[in-house]
């Protein structure tokens, strides 16, 4: 009979220490720090099984399973507990999942985690709080304990609408929240936000000229800044104001990283596509991701494209990019992918639905047909921004013009957005061999497109169901971090259930996907976008030992609570990565978010709709922060507990204004 240790549903080892003792006294291999390790050992058995479980393989020939072997980084087994079981020996690790439903780990197809990563620690995030008077809060908050010279940021991942006040900060509330801290607040690439402190930092005067398709609000009468900076359409004036702020050195910017991914495998991500971006010059802004793959110390697999920096410079850049490298060099956890997702500035239209659609220049097609044509005659696939069905059109005569002569069927090439294609534009994508990457950008932007085009016309944007229909490769990701947040389960309870973050319904019924349909775009079908099809995103044997165990049934909760979802138990290349409650010990620690005035060591990252759970750690607490009051007096009853609160006084029906007294809520104990 084999001595295993066992990690059960509900009761977990009372301390880090014991479990690694307990580790120690069996021969496991634990890890001690955030390093993936995939080398085998020799045996025959498996190093991880998962058992007693609600296990989405997303393989069809076995759908569903109760327990999964992961051996070597790999899947080796899918199958029931008993058949499951026979394969462990002595050195085995068993964790028991209480019935918890696992999912292959999610693809964030398109997202920005090498330049986000350098700036996670510095940034305020404001995803997913719900009010903005606590959101303000944080500001105050944070503003006392940034140091000067550093500035406050609030760069994008949130809206207007998800706040029950349904309206954005104003200039004198940020200057009030924070006097003497630059403050710079970025929503989506629609519009920028700086206090006083900040226009000073950035040197911005009645004597600064307005930058080309933007436009720096001035006071009517003494022609200074407001603060309020506006893209019309042309978001260069905010990214290039927000690259005035001070950096953190190296070794923050390591840290950094290291807390951006675990954020990510938080919320069950194991795989991103990296698209570039702007002020993310390669190779110089690639060596902290270069040094953690090299280290070993990944925990996300990194798909990158590369993504040039200035105009008429583009098909220079990539020629001296063929010569320092090809698509897929690297390794399973880090390699390149491709050019994109900027391939010519004079091809890229801005996705700001507050401003009427940009006409893209004479110059577009010639620009675009010297890059397209080095990229396909060098075998380079690529990924191109595209959002309106306009801009597509005349990319893809472009493509036609250089497939005629160079076939670009078999690279693997790909349109990111694509909110208003054509169905005649799916058709042409399908016949050159190409593909449709989109994102949940309209759960942020939908109210603005709605008052720009209509209901009738949003119903159909992006139009999935039709890309899915036609047989085209799609996939699902988030944009984030300026546009979009970076929670995946925005993404899918959008598809799901048709409705922004705000809650305005978007689609019809039939333009909807059913919840396997929309896991799919984020799991194995996501895998076809770095040429990786079968290989990740499904549990099979054979496959990446990637997924993660959800603290919800993403298959059974109220739709509403798809958006809520988190991983308990984060697998990747058959490492446990992030763990919670129960599992909290089988994920390495991370050191302590530096500098050690980071938002993140206050709040974490995407913030809960509810409170903590009665005996969270402190660690979990800091992602409910925003569910609580910043009043001076809590309640006896409810703490500082806002959604408690609200619920309580809903429940009171009719007589809701009795509920509240002179000193809070009724129940003021």
């Amino acid at each position: 009979m084999f001595k295993q240790l066992i990690i059960q549903g509900g009761e977990p080892p009372s301390s880090r220490r014991d479990f690694l003792e307990a580790a120690a006294a069996l021969g496991l291999g634990v890890l001690a720090g955030p390093t993936l390790a995939q080398g085998g050992d020799g045996r025959a058995a498996p190093d991880l099984i998962l058992r007693n479980g609600r296990i989405t393989t997303l393989d069809p020939a076995k759908p569903e399973a109760t327990a999964i072997a992961l051996k070597a980084g790999l899947v080796m087994a899918v199958g029931s507990d008993a058949e499951i079981s026979k394969l462990a020996d002595s050195r085995t690790r068993i964790v028991d999942l209480a019935k918890r439903r696992v999912i292959p780990g999610l693809i964030d197809s398109h997202m920005h985690i090498i330049r986000g990563g350098l700036n996670y620690n510095l940034e305020l995030r404001w995803d997913g709080v719900r009010s903005l008077g606590a959101a303000l809060e944080m500001l105050r908050e944070q503003a006392a304990r940034t140091p000067s010279p550093q500035w406050l940021r609030v760069v994008g991942g949130w809206n207007e609408f998800q706040f029950d006040e349904k309206r954005m900060p104003t200039l004198a509330e940020l200057n009030a929240a924070a006097p003497d801290t630059p403050v710079f607040v970025l929503n989506l690439y629609n519009m920028a936000f700086l206090n006083r402190a900040a226009l000073r930092a950035v040197g911005y005067t009645k004597d600064t000229p307005q930058p080309p398709g933007a436009i720096i609000e001035r006071d009517a009468k003494t022609g200074e800044p407001t603060g309020l900076l506006l893209a019309e359409p042309n978001a260069f004036v905010l990214y290039n104001t927000l690259n005035f702020g001070p950096k953190l050195d190296p070794e923050q910017q390591l840290n950094s990283t290291l807390h951006f991914m675990r954020e990510e495998n938080r919320l069950g991500v194991t795989s991103v596509g990296d698209a570039g971006g702007g002020f993310q010059n390669y190779p110089d802004d690639y060596t902290i991701i270069d040094k953690l793959a090299k280290d070993g110390r990944l925990t996300l697999r990194i798909a990158y494209n590369l993504f040039p920096q200035k105009a008429k410079s583009e098909l220079a850049d990539f020629q001296r990019w063929a010569k320092m490298g090809r698509p897929g060099d690297g390794s399973d956890f880090y390699r390149l992918n491709g050019a994109g997702e900027m391939l010519a500035f004079s091809a890229a239209d801005f996705e700001d639905f507050l401003m009427p659609r940009p006409e893209m220049p004479q110059a577009m097609e010639g620009d675009l047909e010297g890059v397209v044509r080095f990229l396909a005659g060098n075998g380079w696939p690529w990924r191109m921004h595209a959002t309106y069905d306009q801009t597509i059109s005349r990319a893809l005569d472009v493509f036609e013009k250089v497939h005629r002569e160079l076939p670009i069927d078999k690279l693997g090439w790909f349109f990111d957005h694509c909110e208003t294609v054509s169905p005649p534009n799916l058709e042409r994508i399908k016949k050159l061999g190409g593909g449709v990457a989109i994102q949940n950008r309209m759960s942020m932007q939908g109210e603005y497109f709605i008052r720009r085009y209509g209901l009738k016309a949003t119903a159909e944007t992006p139009p999935v169901t039709r890309m899915l229909a036609q047989g085209l490769p799609v996939t699902l990701g988030t944009d984030a971090t300026r546009v979009n947040s970076y929670n995946p389960w925005q993404a899918l309870y959008w598809l799901v259930s048709g409705r922004t973050i705000g809650g305005t319904l978007l689609y019809p019924e039939e333009r909807r996907l059913d919840r396997i349909a929309a896991l799919r775009l984020m799991t194995a079908d996501g895998a076809w976008f770095s040429r990786e099809s079968g290989k990740k995103g499904v549990l099979k044997a054979g496959a990446f030992a990637d997924l993660a165990v959800l603290d919800r049934d993403y298959l059974s909760v109220p739709e509403d609570q798809i958006q809520d979802i988190t991983s308990v138990l984060t697998v990747v290349a058959g490492q446990p990565v992030h763990g919670s409650g129960t599992y909290e010990s089988l994920a390495p620690p991370l050191p302590p978010a530096s500098p050690d005035w980071s938002p993140v060591r206050r709040y974490g990252g995407y913030q809960a709709r509810k409170s903590a759970a009665v005996g969270a750690s402190e660690q979990e607490k800091r992602y409910h922060y925003a569910a609580m009051c910043a009043c001076a007096s809590a309640c006896g009853l409810h703490g500082h507990d806002h959604t408690a609160v609200a619920s309580a006084a809903r429940s009171s029906g009719p007589e809701t204004g009795a509920f509240w007294g002179a000193l809070g809520c009724s129940c003021y104990v």
